[in-house]
C-alpha cells in the first residue's frame, strides 16, 4: 500500500512537472500571470509554469493581415461601390509593447478590422467614383496614416494598407466601359487620321521630288541639245563657209577651164595651190595692174 501511494506520489510530481512546461517560438513572445497578474515576460525558449496558478498567453510578433471586408459605400456623386482593403501589421516583441497588444485593447484584430472599415466609408465618402478609383494611392496613405495614429498604444505597427478594390454597380460599370471604349475609339481614329495625313504628304513630297527632278533632267537635256548646237554652229561658221567659199570658186574655175577661158586668180588666194596640182593647168605671171597689185593668171590648154 506504502509503495502505491508512493508511486501515485511520483506520478503526480511527474505529471505536475509535465504540465508546467512551456516552449515559446522565436516567432512569439509570451505573458505569465500569476493568480491573475501580470507575473513575467516569457522570451523564445523553455518556460516552466505553476500548474492551475500561472497561466502564459502566447503573442505572435510576425507581420500578419486581417481582411476589412467588403462593404457598399455612398460616394460623393451618389454612386454605391464595393469596397475592400486588407491591413498589414505586426505585435512589436518588446515587453512593453506585447503587454500593450493584451491589456490596452480587447481584441487587436477585429479592432483593426472595425477601424479600417470605419476609416474607408469616411475617406471614400467624399470622392467621387472616378477620383476614388484613381487616386487609390492617397486613400492607402490615409488609411495608413489613421491606422497607426489610433493603435499607436496598441503595441502593435501597421506596416501597410492596400486598398483590395472599388467596384460599381454593374450598370454604372457598363457605362464607364462603354465611355472608355468611346474615348479609346476616338484616340485610335484620331491617330489614324494623322498617319494617313502624314502618308499623304509623305507622297505629295515624292510627287513633288520627282517632278523636280524630271524638270532638271529636261533643263539638263535641253541645255546640252542648245550646247552641242552652238558647237556645230561655231564649227560650220569656221570650217565649212570658208571651204564652201573655195568650193564655189573652184567650180568656177573648171567651168572656165572647160570654156577655154582665161582667170585671174590673186597671188595670195588658197586656188593657186589647188589649181597647181590640177593636170593641165600652168600658172602664169602677169604684170602689176592699174592698182599695182600683182596677179598670177592661169592658162588652161587642153590636154
Amino acid at each position: 500500500m506504502t509503495t502505491q501511494i508512493l508511486f501515485i506520489i511520483i506520478a503526480g510530481i511527474i505529471l505536475f512537472f509535465f504540465l508546467g512546461i512551456k516552449i515559446v517560438r522565436p516567432t512569439h513572445r509570451g505573458l505569465i500571470e500569476r493568480l491573475g497578474k501580470y507575473y513575467k515576460f516569457a522570451k523564445p525558449g523553455f518556460h516552466w509554469i505553476i500548474p492551475f496558478i500561472d497561466k502564459m498567453y502566447v503573442v505572435n510578433t510576425t507581420e500578419q493581415m486581417v481582411d476589412a471586408q467588403p462593404q457598399e459605400i455612398i460616394t460623393n456623386d451618389n454612386l454605391n461601390a464595393s469596397v475592400d482593403a486588407q491591413v498589414y501589421f505586426k505585435v512589436i516583441e518588446t515587453e512593453e509593447s506585447v503587454k500593450s497588444s493584451q491589456y490596452n485593447v480587447n481584441d487587436y484584430k477585429r479592432q483593426i478590422v472595425n477601424l479600417a472599415r470605419t476609416t474607408l466609408r469616411n475617406i471614400i465618402g467624399t470622392l467621387t467614383l472616378r477620383s476614388a478609383n484613381s487616386e487609390r494611392g492617397k486613400i492607402n496613405s490615409e488609411l495608413h496614416n489613421t491606422l497607426r495614429h489610433e493603435t499607436s498604444n496598441w503595441g502593435i505597427v501597421i506596416v501597410r494598407t492596400e486598398l483590395k478594390e472599388i467596384d460599381p454597380p454593374r450598370d454604372v460599370q457598363d457605362t464607364m466601359n462603354k465611355v472608355v471604349k468611346a474615348e479609346n475609339e476616338k484616340i485610335a481614329a484620331i491617330d489614324y487620321a494623322t498617319a494617313t495625313e502624314t502618308a499623304a504628304d509623305g507622297v505629295k513630297r515624292a510627287k513633288i521630288k520627282e517632278a523636280e527632278g524630271y524638270k532638271r533632267a529636261k533643263v539638263l537635256h535641253a541645255e546640252g541639245e542648245a550646247e552641242a548646237i552652238m558647237l556645230v554652229n561655231e564649227a560650220a561658221d569656221k570650217y565649212f563657209t570658208g571651204n564652201a567659199q573655195l568650193l564655189k570658186k573652184l567650180e568656177t574655175v573648171e567651168a572656165s577651164f572647160k570654156a577655154n577661158a582665161k582667170i585671174v586668180v590673186p597671188m595670195g588666194s588658197e586656188l593657186v595651190n589647188i589649181i597647181g596640182e590640177m593636170a593641165g593647168v600652168l600658172p602664169i605671171h602677169t604684170t602689176k595692174n592699174g592698182n599695182g597689185k600683182s596677179k598670177d593668171m592661169f592658162l588652161s590648154t587642153p590636154v
